[in-house]
Formats: C-alpha cells, sequence, structure tokens
C-alpha cells in the first residue's frame, strides 16, 4: 500500500485539481467518490468535478438537522448542473433509540453526546457512502484548523481503507471565495451572515472577527478538538 500510495502522489505532482482529479478517476474507475456538505469548498469541487464531466459520483450525508439554506444550495447545485446529488441518511432506529433516551438536545450536556450524536447521524452514514470505493475526494483545506494544517494532497485512510485525496488543500479562504464569484457558483447564503463552516443548524454558529476557523463550530466546548469524527487525525 505504501507503495502505491508514492506512486500515486508522485503522478500528481505538477498536476492541478482538475488533472488530478481526472487522474485519479482514471486509475480507480467507478471506485472515487466526492462527498460535500454544500459548503464553499465542496461547491469549488463539485464545479470542478461537474464542469469537467469528470466521472467522479457526488453523496452527501444529510443529518436530518440541517439549515434550510443548505437545502437550498443543494437544490440549485442540482439545477445548475443538471445533476442528482445522492444523499445518506441515519438509521431510523438508531436516532430514535438516542433521542429517546437523551432528548433532542443532549449534545450540548456533554462531548460524549454530541460525538455519539454525530456518529449516528454523520459517521455511520459516511460508512455506507465510502464501502467499496477506493478513493475518497474531500474538500478539507491546511488552514481550516490546526488538525489540518499538515494534511498531504493525498493520504492513506486506515479507518476506511481507501486513499483519500484533498485536490484544494492549499487554496486559502480567500482564493476559495473568488473562484466561487468568479465561476457564479452556487453558494450557502449563511457565508454571507459569518458562517464559515456549516454544520447541523444546532451546532452551527456565525464567528467573530478574529475568532478561529472552526469557533463556529460546537461553540460551547473546548477548541482544542472540534471535529465530528469524519476527519479525525489521531
Amino acid at each position: 500500500m505504501k507503495e502505491q500510495l508514492t506512486s500515486l502522489y508522485d503522478n500528481l505532482i505538477g498536476k492541478n485539481e482538475v488533472e488530478g482529479l481526472a487522474f485519479l478517476a482514471e486509475q480507480f474507475p467507478e471506485e472515487i467518490v466526492f462527498s460535500t456538505s454544500f459548503g464553499l469548498e465542496d461547491q469549488a469541487i463539485t464545479h470542478l468535478i461537474l464542469a469537467n464531466h469528470l466521472p467522479i459520483s457526488i453523496f452527501t450525508l444529510d443529518t436530518g438537522r440541517l439549515f434550510n439554506e443548505t437545502y437550498s444550495v443543494w437544490e440549485s447545485t442540482n439545477e445548475r448542473y443538471g445533476t442528482h446529488i445522492l444523499p445518506y441518511y441515519p438509521q431510523t432506529g438508531d436516532i430514535e433509540k438516542y433521542v429517546q433516551a437523551n432528548g433532542p438536545l443532549s449534545f450540548y450536556r456533554s462531548v460524549a453526546l454530541r460525538k455519539e450524536c454525530c456518529h449516528i447521524r454523520k459517521v455511520e452514514p459516511l460508512g455506507r457512502a465510502l464501502s467499496g470505493k477506493k478513493v475518497w475526494v474531500t474538500g478539507l483545506r491546511a488552514d481550516q484548523s490546526n488538525a489540518r494544517k499538515d494534511l498531504p494532497i493525498l493520504e492513506w485512510d486506515d479507518t476506511y481503507q481507501l486513499f483519500k485525496y484533498n485536490p484544494i488543500l492549499h487554496w486559502t479562504f480567500e482564493q476559495t471565495q473568488d473562484f466561487i464569484k468568479q465561476h457564479n457558483i452556487p453558494y450557502n447564503v449563511l457565508h454571507d451572515k459569518g458562517f464559515v463552516s456549516i454544520g447541523c443548524a444546532p451546532c452551527t454558529r456565525a464567528i467573530k472577527a478574529g475568532e478561529d476557523f472552526r469557533a463556529g463550530r460546537w461553540w460551547w466546548e473546548s477548541n482544542s478538538k472540534k471535529e465530528c469524527g469524519l476527519h479525525e487525525h489521531k
């Protein structure tokens, strides 16, 4: 696996984002997927894939607690590109048991309960979405958090047993904004209201000037490790 990773990484050197995506799609036909949460980064990659007709399937995790604005950009994206982004939902029985036992707002009470909620609504559906795939494309950027600043463009994900490709890892937030405007890509209007990283409605707020990029996510918790479990690097 290490040799294959090195070979793929070497082949990505010098390629731009579209060329890198096309290369991996050629190497792993029908085994490469992109996960979108409809944030600016993900909308940029969606455009790169769909505007260039790359054979990469796109899915999203609908937690059942998303903002209405997120559903609006989902709808606008489908209309703009003539596509049908595939949704994955939490297992109904798991949600019912969790809410019955803990209440609908229990994630505010402890980190453990919040992470359990994230696991049910996001991590478990992601596992199903990635099952049988070889490459997972993400919209991670290095300057989003300390946990992401040293990530490589391509890495091996032990949890899901596949390659993880981060094509816009070294884009700045300003570059991402400019790309969205330049190509008139649908985007979440909450970004215009101070929402930088957008997740579930009960767990996301706008950030203030000078606050960390992830400060608006699970703001009632410590800033030391604000991840939901999808992209944790231990």
